[in-house]
This record gives structure tokens, sequence and C-alpha cells, in this order.
């Protein structure tokens, strides 16, 4: 197996990238042994720390195991990693098109927004509903300042998704804020149908302010639909 040696910056970041790649490209297969640490800091010209580390990274991910007398197995990812390793692959590029990456996230974003925009009317009550409210009209007043929008966009959302009371679609709020919208492979020009829609949002925030269930959920998705139909270049 033939690997690249790294310079001495940001060595295990290297290490991790090109393993990483390797297992969800396929060239590495589900239940393959790794070689060992010295063997890799061989192969990629670097100390057996820098190997140890991206080792670590990549079991956090799921993609590796040490099973039984220490042999190092690729697991499968496809099975095993979590919306960590979709941020990665978003931050890297190499292995799946980072266009897909995205169009995924969005379409995840889109699913769980429109069901959190229900549970929120439903079970989050008027306190919440007020404070959508308002914090559309503040999001209104910034048009048509598309990247302030964008901000005050994912302070909605995490209001909303909050309201839901799950912890989960919360959970996954988050790492997609970390991941396609953060790193700004989401510009808000690609948002500009979603974004610029006022009265959609507004329309959103009453149905939740009254506690209109499938209304905020029939908003939710107009809106958060709209970037999936958006010219992407």
């Amino acid at each position: 197996m033939a690997f690249v040696p790294v310079p001495r910056s940001s060595v295990s970041d290297h290490v991790f990238a090109q393993l990483r790649d390797a297992i969800v490209s396929g060239r590495h297969r589900p239940g393959d042994p790794l070689p060992g640490e010295r063997e890799l800091a061989a192969a990629f010209a670097v100390n057996r720390h820098a190997v140890r580390e991206a080792l670590r990274r990549l079991q956090q991910l799921g993609l590796l195991r040490v099973s039984r007398g220490g042999v190092t197995r690729v697991l499968d990812w496809r099975v095993h990693a979590g919306l960590d390793l979709a941020l990665s692959l978003v931050q890297s590029g190499d292995v799946l098109p980072v266009e897909h990456l995205v169009r995924d996230m969005l379409e995840m974003r889109a699913c769980v927004g429109v069901d959190a925009a229900r549970r929120c009317a439903f079970r989050a009550g008027g306190a919440v509903g007020r404070v959508v409210v308002d914090t559309v009209e503040r999001f209104a007043a910034l048009a048509p300042d598309l990247a302030a929008m964008a901000e005050a966009n994912i302070a909605l959302w995490r209001h909303i998704v909050t309201g839901s009371g799950n912890t989960a679609y919360l959970l996954s709020f988050n790492s997609l804020v970390a991941g396609a919208l953060a790193v700004g492979e989401v510009p808000p020009q690609r948002r500009a149908a979603e974004l610029l829609d006022v009265a959609g949002h507004r329309r959103l925030a009453a149905a939740i302010a009254d506690g209109r269930g499938d209304d905020a959920a029939t908003e939710a998705h107009t809106l958060l639909t709209a970037s999936l139909t958006a010219p992407t270049g």
C-alpha cells in the first residue's frame, strides 16, 4: 500500500485524512487488517505518535476497531460511522463529491426541520412561540443582506429545534451547522429563495405560535426545500 510522505505541519491530520479516505473509498475493505504502527509510521515517514493519534481519531469515527490480539481492522463506515464522518468528508472533498454531501445534508436539514417545526408547534407553548415570532422579525429586518440573514436564520431554527423537545434533532442540527453551513459550502446566494421568503418565515412563526403543527410543517417544507432546487453553480 503506497502512502505519500507528509509535511511536518499537521502531521497527524494528514495521516488521518489519507487513512480515512482509503477506508471510505474502499481501498481498505471492512475486515481488512491495517499494518502496525511501526509500518504505518515508515510508510508515511512520520513518528509513531502521529500514527497513534490518527488511529485514535479513526476509531472515534467508527472506521476502525482494535481486535483481540491488538490487530486493527477496518469497519464498514456505512454501518458504524455517524454524522462526524460526513462533516469530516465535507471539509475534505477528496473522496465523495462535496456537492453530493452538501445536498445530502440539506436534505437531512429539511427532513429534521419539517418535523421539528411540527413538534415545536405542538409542544413548545406560547412563550417559545413568541420568541420565534420575535426572532423572525429580527431576521426580516436584515433583508436583503443574505449573509446577515443566514446567521439570523440559524438562530431562528435553533429556537424551533430546541422547542421541538427532541434532543436527537438538536444534536443533528448542531452537527449540520458546524458542517455544511459553517464551512461555507452552502453560500447564502444558493439559499436566497429561502432566506428572502420573509412572508413564508412569518407564516411559519405564526403557525408555531398558534399551535398549528401541520401548517408549521407545510411552511417549513416550502422554505427548507427551496435550496435543494436552486442552481449550484
